[in-house]
């Protein structure tokens, strides 16, 4: 799958090199879809042009949060103590008070499903020290993703001007999440979490409309715009999609629904099961974002 997504990565390349660095992004509708197994790009619209990524920004950290489980750094059960810059990130938060501690597992199924800004930097913090040495963590992973054109500056996507993205490199990334942790991917298939004696909901919709979809993100904030990136699988066909700068909710939902009927086979068609169970191993393991 590594020579896919840098068949995906490489075409941006050329355009980012005539761009230079640009610095201005703008909530521009933007759309990007990709077989996840052959690396075919089966549509794109703006997919080279800077967006705001919002909670998009949170697939970066849980990436690295996940590079650290594997490596070591980091531990499911391990407990990560909330400062006072995490805790004071609204609205979506576990709220559980500064100095106060979450576990690893609480804090990426937090990302995941709620989007949870405070366990997105306490990940940051915990491992870069504070939020804008993660930020150039971030942004140098991104670059060796071949995500060309992406900058981060922080790690859960509350506005920055300078924290810029693009259609094709959200897909770049969701396709590195895929490859490189198959297991912990897997996580993304949560609808709901348990959270200290609560059932909480996630914000992503598209997973409970759209029978095949198995993740992997919203976000939302007033200068991005409603985005989302989606993997879904029916029949033999596996895609990841990117709907960015959407009007409303519902709107970019609908689009996303739109691109997967698009390029995915009926559901009466599709010969297997079509949505991931989460993996029991992997979890034994005003502006807003989500």
């Amino acid at each position: 799958m590594q020579s896919l997504i840098r068949m995906v990565a490489s075409a941006a390349v050329s355009v980012s090199l005539l761009l230079g660095s640009v610095s201005f992004a703008a909530a521009g509708q933007a759309h990007f879809v990709v077989n996840a197994e052959t690396g075919s790009i089966l549509e794109a619209d703006n997919a080279d042009e800077l967006n705001f990524p919002a909670s998009l920004t949170k697939m970066m950290t849980i990436y690295l949060a996940f590079e650290a489980l594997k490596n070591g750094t980091l531990k499911w059960d391990q407990k990560l103590t909330v400062s006072e810059h995490a805790n004071g990130l609204e609205p979506f938060k576990l709220a559980v008070g500064a100095g106060r501690q979450i576990t690893v597992r609480e804090a990426v199924l937090g990302m995941v499903v709620l989007s949870a800004n405070d366990a997105a930097v306490v990940i940051g913090e915990t491992l870069a020290g504070n939020e804008p040495a993660f930020g150039e963590m971030m942004t140098r992973k991104a670059k060796a993703l071949g995500m060309s054109r992406t900058v981060f500056k922080n790690a859960n996507g509350l506005p920055d001007p300078a924290q810029v993205t693009t259609a094709r490199d959200m897909a770049t990334l969701g396709l590195a999440l895929m490859r490189d942790f198959p297991e912990e991917f897997q996580l993304f298939a949560n609808k709901t979490i348990e959270f200290r004696g609560m059932k909480l909901r996630g914000h992503n919709n598209v997973m409970k409309r759209y029978e095949g979809v198995d993740g992997i993100k919203t976000g939302y904030t007033d200068a991005s715009g409603y985005n989302l990136v989606t993997s879904a699988k029916r029949g033999g066909t596996r895609l990841v999609a990117v709907v960015m700068g959407g009007k409303t909710a519902q709107s970019r939902d609908n689009d996303m629904i739109a691109l997967l009927d698009k390029f995915l086979p009926p559901k009466q068609d599709a010969s297997a099961a079509s949505v991931v169970e989460p993996v029991a191993a992997a979890t034994a393991a005003t502006t807003t974002t989500n």
